[in-house]
């Protein structure tokens, strides 16, 4: 959620917010609490841009720098004696889906540009074009656990369940970035933006301030970011009303902007209409389409916490539903759906816990190349896999297509205007017995569960024939390989030199520090080994999903991006292998690392064969933009055009 405008009115506005150490109010909550410990309530998702500070993005991540990155963070709030809660967001609430297309749509248009910069340039864009790395959300929940933190992921709206937790349990304040913090009654909000780590100090905005500026009270301020439009109530609802505003209350003679016109015309509206006995009706009249009402008293609903009432709301829908669970849940199966919840409020899981409770799963935007016809969109590459995870889940019926479950998806590749979601049927898997069910999963005992657990594990990716070879493999290998048996099964343009790319990341990974992987120097950005470094990050994702509807044959911690891929290493990995390097200089000449790549590679390869699927080599050939610039003849003498495309 958000409202327009709002937080740039406020840090405009005189007595609404000023710098704070939040050092020095943690000292003062202890003296006045003995035994206290103060803590901070953290809106982990307006938190992540900040968070991800290694300078190369573009690659497919620096995790390991990017875990670094948290551990300086915590330990800056640790060392003044603050605990820190991170809540994430674990659901998307149907009002909001409309909003959450609309910037899924825009960030496509985003993604575009930037390869069209890498295709041109081939170097990496400028912070100003930066796109957070795909899953970031997904692996932080993840690393802040690893970092002894407490994790939440929200059953409700994210937003929502932070101010509310901050008010029950009293914290110090809200970190993070997001205006509608200024209309929760709650405790007070910090800036994440604003927030200079070394002292911690930071911009602490003031609810009473705010209304003393607009000359209101706290509790009219729900109905204000209503009236203003937020990602319940639609602008274009609003428009007419706020016109008649700026016509009835635009102050004389003011130079401000439009938007902080609209912002106290509103304002002067709200503070007009209570003067009269029947305020509400007041408002109802400039909203006669009962389905527009009804909408934006959902809006006001939203932002009233337990315990809290509106004077804008009837008597009878003072607060917001907050059920933990769906009336009727699509798994009926009432043991496995409390275990899924409490997994999913842990952080442990959310497609899962979605598609069991609501029969609906979603995923954001990643940096793929929609003009590049050779690799599907990840969304498309990976749905066998998930047809399959819905299959473990939710059943297969009688076994016939007809009697399937169908699950609701909210995927973004290219094509989809993501109007309304794709039904996706599951897909039984092949494997002898049939498809093992969630429960027997979930909670079976006995000597043979874990392998189980691992063979459906694998046969949700296509691997189930190399299950004997997988399973002696370090696990972080092991989901390595079987994501790309299956990368290769599902998109033909995958050669050995791609694979040989993906093996060597991964056999030199535990050997490198953040350090090194920091200092590690990429000639050259190429467009298709961006794409291929993002198909491969949302495939741990899908595995993950896998891990967990399959009772955990892996450690989550096992298949995280910091024990299995590094977005740079990999890169430069990609352009020795496409530049035709021996095995030998890829792997520095490390017989131990060698030993083992190949190893990998007889099972990548032979489980491919076993599929009738031969992985074929195809050097694409790398036009230097160093060589470039050394030769005088440049692109003339080579006789061809720069390019990232390579010739057949």
């Amino acid at each position: 959620m958000g409202i327009k405008g709002l937080q740039s009115f406020a840090q405009n506005s005189p007595n609404v917010c000023n710098m704070i150490n939040i050092k020095t109010l943690a000292h003062r909550q202890r003296s006045l609490y003995p035994g206290c410990t103060p803590t901070i309530v953290v809106d982990a998702m307006g938190c992540l841009r900040t968070w991800y500070t290694p300078n190369a993005w573009v690659h497919g991540g620096q995790w390991k720098e990017y875990l670094c990155s948290l551990q300086k963070f915590i330990t800056a709030f640790q060392s003044a004696g603050i605990r820190l809660v991170f809540i994430f967001d674990g659901v998307v609430e149907q009002k909001k889906r409309a909003e959450w297309a609309q910037r899924r749509l825009r960030d496509n248009h985003e993604i575009s540009k930037i390869f069209s910069f890498i295709k041109c340039s081939g170097k990496q864009p400028d912070r100003n074009m930066f796109f957070i790395p795909s899953g970031i959300s997904t692996f932080t929940r993840f690393a802040l656990k690893a970092l002894g933190q407490e994790v939440v992921c929200s059953r409700v709206e994210g937003d929502y369940e932070v101010a509310r937790y901050g008010l029950q349990h009293q914290c110090l304040g809200i970190l993070g970035e997001d205006s509608d913090y200024l209309i929760f009654n709650t405790v007070p909000y910090f800036s994440i933006n604003k927030l200079q780590l070394h002292n911690l100090v930071t911009l602490m905005y003031s609810r009473e301030g705010l209304c003393d500026s607009l000359g209101l009270c706290i509790s009219d301020l729900p109905l204000l970011a209503c009236l203003l439009g937020n990602d319940t109530v639609p602008m274009h609802m609003v428009e007419d009303f706020q016109k008649n505003c700026l016509t009835l209350y635009r102050s004389k003679g003011t130079r401000h902007n439009r938007r902080t016109q609209v912002i106290q015309a509103v304002a002067a509206f709200i503070a007009h209409i209570q003067m009269s006995p029947h305020y509400l009706s007041e408002v109802e009249k400039y909203f006669p389409n009962r389905s527009d009402l009804q909408l934006l008293q959902k809006g006001v609903k939203s932002y009233i916490l337990p315990q809290q009432t509106s004077p804008w709301l009837s008597s009878k829908s003072q607060c917001p539903d907050d059920t933990k669970v769906p009336e009727t849940p699509v798994c009926p199966d009432k043991d496995v759906v409390q275990i899924v919840l409490d997994h999913h409020y842990k952080g442990d899981n959310t497609m899962i816990c979605n598609v069991l409770c609501l029969g609906e799963t979603e995923c954001s935007n990643t940096l793929e190349d929609d003009t590049d016809s050779e690799i599907p969109g990840q969304a498309l590459v990976y749905r066998r896999a998930r047809q399959h995870i819905y299959a473990v889940l939710l059943g297969t019926g009688n076994g016939s297509q007809e009697t399937c479950p169908v699950v609701k998806e909210w995927y973004v590749y290219p094509g989809n205007p993501l109007d309304r979601p794709t039904l996706v049927q599951a897909v039984p898997l092949s494997t002898p017995g049939g498809t093992p069910g969630v429960r027997s999963l979930l909670l079976g005992t006995g000597p043979d569960i874990q392998r189980l657990r691992f063979h459906t594990c694998m046969a949700c990716f296509d691997a189930d024939h190399y299950v004997e070879e997988l399973s002696v493999l370090e696990p972080p290998l092991a989901a390595t390989c079987c994501l790309l048996i299956y990368l290769a099964l599902q998109v033909e343009s995958l050669s050995l030199e791609d694979v040989d790319a993906f093996l060597s990341q991964a056999v030199c990974l535990p050997g490198k520090s953040a350090g090194e992987l920091k200092c590690l120097q990429v000639y050259f950005v190429d467009s298709r080994a961006v794409h291929l470094a993002f198909l491969y990050l949302r495939g741990i994702v899908t595995l993950m999903g896998a891990n967990s509807a399959c009772g955990y044959p892996f450690k989550m911690m096992d298949l995280m991006p910091w024990n299995t891929f590094d977005g740079k290493l990999f890169h430069q990995k990609y352009l020795h292998c496409h530049k035709g390097s021996s095995v030998e200089e890829i792997l520095d000449g490390n017989e131990s690392l060698i030993a083992q790549f190949k190893k990998l590679k007889a099972i990548v390869y032979g489980a491919c064969i076993a599929k009738r699927r031969t992985l074929k080599a195809q050097r694409r050939e790398h036009y230097h933009l160093q060589d470039q610039r050394q030769s005088a003849g440049g692109q003339k003498a080579r006789g061809y055009q720069h390019s990232n495309r390579w010739p057949r």
